[in-house]
């Protein structure tokens, strides 16, 4: 008995450059997505740390003013600690600017007070501020949180960059394999007339190339998702082999969300190029070609 041969041929090498385009195109968006989603942990894990976290920098104090300002502002209801901070954690957050070679000689040091406080509470800077005035000690207070709305803003702004791309990627995508399903359907336009004659509908035919482009988009999903896994993997193996040191950059992972992103990419490539290829053939069968 032979073997039945199929209306379209299995592989064709001229959708070998085509399948690269895919595939490219999944790594990308796949990277993309992974970053957006990386965002929004750099943003709530930074905000989360910083929330009702308070730094008072006393001007020209000595150690005794300092502790007469500590327990006042632990007196402050709301205020859960302060302390006086040592000075090697000083010299700590001075590092980025001074270097690890410490702070130059000479250099005074100033008198910083770390205070917690609880982070439902507002606008509890400005009446710690007032307090030391009253009491006649001149000092800054600043409050984390400010600066928590600055970096929910850049990271947004990262975010959007990121979906946008995402969202640019997956056109070019659909647009690359509309071009491609067109061009197929104009190489094979001698088995379409056939299949016409035969009295096959446009429907039918246009089933054969939606299986066609369904398995590449898959088959393409599959690699660049692969080639995303792997990139995140070797990020993620030089950011631990580094100094820890994160900052405010998001960071890659491979939590369960990540995976989904993963799983979901050749999906949804495989869902846009049998879509593509259905409207592409109904259209361009409809407007004979």
């Amino acid at each position: 008995m032979s073997q039945e041969t199929p209306l379209l041929p299995e592989r064709d090498t001229r959708e070998a450059a085509l399948f690269f385009v895919v595939c490219a195109l999944c790594f990308l968006a796949a990277l993309a997505a992974l970053s957006a989603r990386a965002t929004y942990d750099a943003a709530a894990g930074w905000t989360a740390e910083v929330q009702g976290q308070i730094t008072v920098r006393l001007v020209d104090a000595d150690r005794r003013a300092a502790d007469e300002a500590r327990d006042l502002i632990a007196a402050v209801p709301g205020v859960t600690g302060a302390r006086v901070m040592a000075h090697e954690e000083i010299e700590a957050l001075l590092e980025p600017s001074f270097g690890a070679g410490g702070l130059p000689a000479g250099l005074p040091m100033p008198l910083i007070l770390a205070v917690e406080a609880d982070p439902a509470l507002e606008n509890l800077a400005p009446d710690l501020q007032r307090r030391l005035t009253e009491a006649g000690i001149d000092s800054r207070v600043d409050a984390h949180e400010t600066w928590a709305g600055d970096v929910r803003r850049a990271l947004g702004v990262v975010r959007l960059v990121a979906l946008s791309t995402v969202v640019l990627l997956g056109a070019t995508a659909v647009a690359v394999i509309a071009f491609a399903t067109h061009a197929a359907l104009l190489a094979r336009r001698d088995i379409v007339d056939v299949l016409h004659l035969s009295g096959a509908t446009d429907r039918f035919i246009s089933r054969l190339f939606e299986r066609r482009f369904w398995v590449l988009g898959l088959k393409a999903g599959s690699v660049g998702a692969l080639f995303a896994l792997a990139a995140v993997a070797l990020a993620m193996s030089m950011a631990s082999a580094g100094s820890g040191r994160s900052g405010l950059l998001p960071r890659l992972s491979l939590d369960p969300t990540d995976l989904l992103i993963l799983i979901a990419t050749p999906i949804l490539a495989a869902l846009a190029a049998r879509i593509a290829a259905r409207i592409t053939v109904i259209r361009s069968l409809k407007g004979a070609f």
